[in-house]
């Protein structure tokens, strides 16, 4: 899947962009793009701190990648749980936001949710990150309570339906 996003009239960053299955060796970049996010900075900080993608949950997971074609630099990824179906994670580089970046994986997923047979997936949303959620078709369902220590605030939950195409 390619990107063909522009922005003020000039090409945007993601133009260019390719989506491929995350390999074991891409576990470190990932985790170095959870852990500079922005958005989980302040009083988010602890929900990353010490996070990891490790390359056994690379293999073990559908993870997919949004690569810039020409330097092969990661923009974004995100996780997708088939049983039961569920975006486990999802990130976009800080620089790379408002290029499309992610709604060009949310239609990768969609189209991989698709193709596994599946008529929504569960999202538990970053604060902060419902509108975008929101945006792309999930609806709201409900919230998913604080989880002290791991987790110190609610979190909103929300399906993001599978249409059949066409």
């Amino acid at each position: 899947m390619r990107s063909s996003v522009t922005r003020r009239g000039r090409p945007a960053p993601g133009e260019g962009v390719r989506i491929r299955r995350a390999a074991a060796r891409d576990a470190k970049r990932l985790t170095r793009l959870v852990q500079a996010s922005r958005a989980y900075q302040g009083p988010y900080a602890p929900m990353v701190d010490g996070y990891r993608v490790g390359p056994d949950y690379v293999e073990t997971h559908r993870v997919f990648a949004a690569v810039e074609e020409a330097t092969g630099r990661l923009l974004g990824f995100y996780s997708l749980v088939l049983d039961p179906p569920e975006l486990d994670l999802m990130f976009v580089a800080d620089d790379a936001q408002g290029a499309g970046i992610g709604r060009l994986l949310v239609g990768h997923l969609l189209d991989e949710a698709r193709k596994a047979g599946l008529t929504g997936v569960r999202i538990i949303s970053h604060p902060p990150a419902e509108g975008f959620y929101r945006s792309v078709g999930a609806v709201r369902t409900g919230t998913e309570r604080a989880a002290p220590p791991a987790v110190m605030w609610d979190r909103p939950e929300l399906l993001l339906p599978v249409l059949p195409v066409g």
